[in-house]
Protein backbone atom coordinates (compact mmCIF):
# COMPACT_ATOMS: atom_id res chain seq x y z
CA UNK A 1 0.00 0.00 0.00
CA UNK A 2 0.85 3.63 -0.41
CA UNK A 3 1.39 5.92 2.56
CA UNK A 4 1.15 9.70 2.21
CA UNK A 5 2.95 12.34 4.24
CA UNK A 6 3.87 16.00 3.74
CA UNK A 7 6.96 17.97 4.65
CA UNK A 8 7.04 21.66 5.49
CA UNK A 9 9.92 23.71 4.05
CA UNK A 10 11.67 20.44 3.07
CA UNK A 11 12.68 19.59 6.62
CA UNK A 12 9.81 18.96 9.02
CA UNK A 13 7.08 16.37 8.55
CA UNK A 14 3.63 17.89 8.97
CA UNK A 15 2.09 16.47 12.14
CA UNK A 16 -1.63 15.77 12.08
CA UNK A 17 -3.60 17.61 14.73
CA UNK A 18 -6.95 19.40 15.07
CA UNK A 19 -6.00 21.77 12.21
CA UNK A 20 -4.03 19.50 9.85
CA UNK A 21 -5.03 16.19 8.28
CA UNK A 22 -3.42 14.04 5.57
CA UNK A 23 -5.90 11.87 3.66
CA UNK A 24 -4.53 8.36 3.20
CA UNK A 25 -7.17 7.90 0.49
CA UNK A 26 -6.12 10.79 -1.78
CA UNK A 27 -2.83 12.04 -0.34
CA UNK A 28 -4.33 15.53 0.08
CA UNK A 29 -3.21 17.76 2.94
CA UNK A 30 -6.04 19.68 4.61
CA UNK A 31 -5.40 22.73 6.81
CA UNK A 32 -8.48 23.86 8.73
CA UNK A 33 -7.40 27.37 9.70
CA UNK A 34 -4.45 28.90 7.87
CA UNK A 35 -2.19 31.01 10.07
CA UNK A 36 0.93 33.02 9.15
CA UNK A 37 3.04 30.19 10.62
CA UNK A 38 1.62 27.86 7.91
CA UNK A 39 3.16 29.91 5.08
CA UNK A 40 5.95 28.05 3.28
CA UNK A 41 6.58 25.18 0.89
CA UNK A 42 4.80 21.86 1.28
CA UNK A 43 6.06 18.69 -0.41
CA UNK A 44 4.13 15.42 -0.69
CA UNK A 45 6.07 12.25 0.15
CA UNK A 46 4.60 8.95 -1.10
CA UNK A 47 5.98 5.73 0.38
CA UNK A 48 5.32 2.25 -0.96
CA UNK A 49 5.31 0.19 2.23
CA UNK A 50 6.16 -3.18 0.64
CA UNK A 51 8.95 -1.85 -1.59
CA UNK A 52 10.17 0.45 1.21
CA UNK A 53 10.72 3.26 -1.32
CA UNK A 54 9.68 6.90 -1.09
CA UNK A 55 9.19 9.52 -3.77
CA UNK A 56 8.92 13.27 -3.16
CA UNK A 57 6.80 15.57 -5.28
CA UNK A 58 7.61 19.14 -6.19
CA UNK A 59 7.23 21.79 -3.48
CA UNK A 60 3.87 23.56 -3.39
CA UNK A 61 3.99 27.08 -1.92
CA UNK A 62 1.29 28.21 0.50
CA UNK A 63 0.87 31.99 0.39
CA UNK A 64 -1.36 33.89 2.81
CA UNK A 65 -3.78 36.31 1.09
CA UNK A 66 -3.45 39.72 2.69
CA UNK A 67 -6.75 41.08 1.33
CA UNK A 68 -8.93 38.52 3.14
CA UNK A 69 -10.78 37.59 -0.06
CA UNK A 70 -11.23 33.83 -0.13
CA UNK A 71 -13.03 33.32 -3.43
CA UNK A 72 -16.30 33.96 -5.17
CA UNK A 73 -18.32 31.00 -3.83
CA UNK A 74 -19.63 30.17 -0.41
CA UNK A 75 -18.35 26.98 1.28
CA UNK A 76 -20.40 23.90 0.44
CA UNK A 77 -20.59 20.37 1.76
CA UNK A 78 -19.55 17.68 -0.72
CA UNK A 79 -21.86 14.68 -0.36
CA UNK A 80 -20.44 11.60 -2.02
CA UNK A 81 -20.36 8.97 0.68
CA UNK A 82 -19.57 5.43 -0.49
CA UNK A 83 -21.08 2.43 1.23
CA UNK A 84 -18.74 1.33 3.99
CA UNK A 85 -18.72 -2.16 5.48
CA UNK A 86 -16.76 -3.07 8.60
CA UNK A 87 -16.63 -6.12 10.86
CA UNK A 88 -18.34 -5.73 14.22
CA UNK A 89 -15.93 -4.40 16.84
CA UNK A 90 -13.44 -3.00 14.31
CA UNK A 91 -12.31 0.63 14.05
CA UNK A 92 -13.18 2.69 10.99
CA UNK A 93 -11.92 6.15 9.99
CA UNK A 94 -14.31 8.13 7.74
CA UNK A 95 -13.40 11.36 5.97
CA UNK A 96 -15.82 14.24 5.44
CA UNK A 97 -14.73 17.74 4.43
CA UNK A 98 -16.37 21.07 3.75
CA UNK A 99 -14.75 22.34 0.57
CA UNK A 100 -14.48 25.84 -0.77
CA UNK A 101 -14.87 25.87 -4.55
Amino acid sequence: GLLYAWTFNSTLYVQEDSCRFVSQETGNLYIAKVEPSNVGNYTCVVTHSKAEQSIQGLPTPLILCSDGVMGEYEPKIEVRFPETFAPKGSSVKLECFALRK
